[in-house]
């Protein structure tokens, strides 16, 4: 080889050893869609115990692989998980969302409170609870939750935008979470110390109000945007699954691992685990924004925004449809019972016969129900309340927690979680339940006039009923009621304070503020009114005053408690005259033609005054 020809195959040479790790490079995208923390120095009994967090501004952002693949080759993760076997892993318990607990809730106090967790980084709750095998409940909200069963906070992660949906749970304990109105928004998986195992960005700023769900071999579902999306445990992308319109349903499986979502295009997908392909979609009247359920036989139930609840065949054709509303997801009882609705809450039997109608006078959008083991069905609505409901559809009880459009959840102690959110929007999750610690609040500050009812609102929390109740207003008076009703006779400030002692003996208080004011003058001009005034004398009636001549103006005006010190006369904001005693009057007797206006001014003792002022039409 001459020494030109060697020339050209070192250069030859040199390129290719530059360009061939970059064709590599691209090659290898499977791993280029989430963002990991390496936990394969760390036992994880370690990682449970370990306690620190690991803050989002830590973690690099995550690279998305194409979105607009629907199915990755990535070979499975050897490691797989199902979903963790405890008492309320996911959204509606199961992955057949049955909204069904095997645990009783029948001991427990009718409507008694246990406790209320308070956060400023919850916001809005739209989201529900699952709990781990530990008794964990983990929830969403502007901020990611972990509680200790007693109410009391575990961790707290941040997260990009907030959570609307509920987390699922894997056999491992770790807790997926999907989140919205962030930029971006990610599904996370977070270990059960509150440290970040990785996170996937679907793209964009796609809102995720789907809650995830976990199959049997491990797989992470949920809707996304306008898309299905299956997700390894170890996040990387299985496939994804276009749909014609948005998905805020959460996916359901069935034996057989089918997937079954609702989506805005008025189509209920079932699609096949392994590659997300169609098995067959069932077309209904209107968006099915709300989750599918499945029943033992697998019949598979799904609400519509056409309002009916569809019965539909593991083959993808319909059973049956009866109207129901459309705003909760369907679940089902331990004895087959389906239960959905809207304004009113439906119990309807496998046939698609309507069992019962329960008024709930609230409705519950949001407010999916649950039922207990002895199949008492709970549901929060959206005018305030938490509602049990005994089998037959008569009400067990009903205890106010705020707006509620979050589904309940019960944990292996009859205990049930929900979430609420006051007139603010603010959010609270509740437990109710036996037991607990006994915690009273007065819920001030009240605000009133003089000689008006303030209505006292005192909460129980925890303890063990029956309860004694007293309140001390502040100005000698007391009740013995949770509730009462009090006027204040005296302006001023008062502390009420709410005491409570349980059946045995606990004892707790709490003290609001009351502000009493005064109320302002009231002042009415009783002369003139409508009508044709001469020299002071109406002889006719009129649609407006019409005044000719003098005129005696006169004047009412009281205020509790302090009194009326003295009533201004005005005519075109001019005063013209002052009265201090009773009956407050004045007479205009100066020439004046066309339109004026007479205004009074009454002030009272301390200063405060109110005003009151017609249009009249004067000649001479």
């Amino acid at each position: 080889m001459n020494r030109k020809g060697l020339a050209v195959g070192l250069i030859l040479l040199f390129i290719v050893s530059i360009v061939a790790p970059m064709g590599i490079g691209n090659k290898t995208n499977s791993t280029k869609n989430y963002e990991k923390y390496n936990l394969n120095s760390y036992h994880i009994s370690e990682v449970y115990n370990n306690e620190k967090q690991i803050r989002r501004n830590l973690v690099p952002d995550t690279v998305i692989s194409d979105v607009s693949v629907s199915y990755k080759g990535t070979a499975s993760p050897s490691n797989v998980l199902g979903p963790m076997n405890s008492s309320w892993p996911m959204y509606c318990h199961d992955t057949h969302h049955t909204g069904r607990s095997p645990y009783s809730t029948a001991d427990n106090p009718p409507g008694h409170m246990k406790w209320r967790f308070e956060n400023d980084k919850i916001g809005c709750l739209y989201g529900s609870s699952a709990i781990d095998s530990n008794g964990i409940i983990y929830f969403g909200g502007v901020d990611f939750f972990a509680l200790y069963p007693n109410g009391t906070l575990k961790w707290q992660y941040p997260i990009e935008g907030w959570s609307e949906s509920c987390p699922a749970i894997d056999d491992n304990g770790t807790i997926y979470v999907a989140t919205a109105y962030g930029d971006p928004n990610y599904i996370y998986a977070i270990y059960p110390n509150g440290t970040l195992k990785w996170r996937y960005w679907i793209g964009g700023a796609t809102n995720i109000l789907s809650s995830p769900v976990i199959g049997l071999d491990g797989t992470i579902f949920f809707g996304c945007g306008q898309s299905i999306v299956a997700l390894y445990s170890n996040g990387t992308l299985r496939w994804q699954h276009s749909t014609n319109h948005l998905v805020y349903s959460s996916p359901a499986i069935g034996d057989d691992g089918t997937v079954y979502c609702g989506c805005h295009d008025t189509y209920l997908y079932a699609l096949y685990p392994n590659n997300g392909t169609v098995k067959w979609m069932f077309k209904t009247g209107d968006w099915i924004r709300v989750s599918p359920c499945i029943a033992d036989d697998s019949t598979i139930y799904c609400v519509s925004l056409d309002s009916y609840l569809y019965a539909i065949n593991p083959n993808g054709t319909m059973n049956w449809k009866t109207n129901v509303g459309a705003g909760t997801s369907p679940t089902i009882g331990q004895d087959g019972t389906i239960y959905a609705g809207w304004s009113n809450l439906y119990a309807v039997n496998p046939d698609g016969s309507v069992k019962w109608i329960y008024s709930s006078a609230g409705g519950i959008e949001g407010g999916t129900p649950c039922t207990s083991r002895e199949g008492i069905i709970y549901f929060g609505t959206y005018n305030g309340y938490l509602i049990a409901v005994n089998p037959n559809g008569t009400e067990a009880w009903k205890a106010p927690i705020g707006q509620c459009q979050s589904a309940p959840a019960i944990d292996e102690e009859g205990n049930l979680y929900i979430g609420g959110m006051d007139g603010n929007l603010v959010g609270y999750l509740y437990a109710f339940g036996p037991g607990g610690v006994l915690k009273v609040e007065a819920n001030g500050p009240y605000n009133a006039m003089y000689n008006q009812s303030v209505q006292f609102a005192g909460t129980i929390y925890g303890g063990i009923p029956p309860y004694n109740c007293h309140w001390d207003f502040g100005d000698g008076n007391t009740s013995e009621e949770q509730n009462p009703k009090h006027t204040y006779c005296q302006i001023g400030s008062f502390n009420a304070t709410f005491n409570v002692t349980d059946s045995e003996g606990n004892y707790s208080s709490d003290t609001a503020k009351v502000t009493i004011i005064a109320r302002w003058p009231l002042v009415t001009i009783t002369k003139p009114v409508n009508g044709i005034y001469l020299m002071d004398k109406r002889i006719l009636p009129f649609s407006k005053p019409v005044i000719i001549g003098k005129i005696t103006i006169q004047v009412e005006a009281t205020q509790e408690p302090f009194g009326i010190e003295r009533v201004e006369f005005y005519i075109d904001d001019t005063l013209k005259a002052t009265d201090t005693e009773t009956p407050y009057q004045w007479t205009w007797s100066t020439p004046a033609f066309f339109k004026h206006t007479i205004t009074a001014v009454a002030y009272d003792t301390s200063g405060k005054s109110t005003g009151k002022s017609i249009e009249v039409s004067k000649f001479f």
